[in-house]
């Protein structure tokens, strides 16, 4: 019972934070979303800050195990730099709670040293990952540049989409990001 219960005290944190916008939810809302008591829920993360931290590793391993079954036997460089785009907008990660979890683990993460850890291990993964693809087209400095304006965009468009207060619209996301490549990949046969 003890994963269950976890995983369901993580999921009510993501929707608590997604209604709320922030990370001004306490253990009793969120343990009162998760269906047990907030002993019970402080039993089992001791304090919020712990029930933040893994929160984010959820939303984060989610992420990977996506990334990494999306990336699985994909050899073409061109079709991994389009996975890698689609899994940052896909129905499970691209929605507004997890959206509005995101834009709130990036304004706490200025002050919380563990989410700050935790945001800097995704941002490397995401950099290495678009590298990876990039560097069949461009040469490893170059690719690296043109990786941290990937990264950047993906991170913008949920910071956009967190304050525009309207559906996530991944097709759109994914064009602008994929446009964003073929206009630095051009020169390099990419398009």
């Amino acid at each position: 019972m003890e994963p269950l219960r976890r995983r369901a005290l993580i999921d009510a944190a993501i929707a608590a934070i997604g209604e709320r916008g922030s990370l001004d939810v306490t253990m009793s809302d969120i343990a009162g979303r998760a269906g047990v008591s907030a002993a019970l829920a402080h039993h089992y993360f001791g304090a919020k800050d712990q029930l933040l931290e893994a929160t984010m590793r959820a939303i984060l391993a989610d992420l990977a195990s996506e990334g990494r079954a999306a990336l699985r036997g994909v050899g073409v460089a061109r079709e991994r730099l389009g996975r890698i785009v689609a899994v940052s907008f896909s129905d499970s990660q691209f929605r507004a709670e997890i959206v509005a979890a995101w834009l709130a683990f990036y304004v706490e993460a200025q002050r919380s040293p563990p989410l700050r850890r935790l945001l800097r291990i995704y941002a490397r993964r995401l950099n290495s990952n678009l590298v990876d693809a990039l560097i069949a087209f461009l040469p490893r400095e170059r690719a690296r540049h043109v990786a941290e304006g990937a990264a950047a965009m993906i991170d913008g468009l949920y910071i956009r989409r967190a304050l525009a207060h309207s559906a996530p619209d991944a097709p759109t996301a994914i064009s602008l990001v994929e446009e964003y490549f073929n206009l630095q990949l051009g020169e390099s046969g990419f398009s």
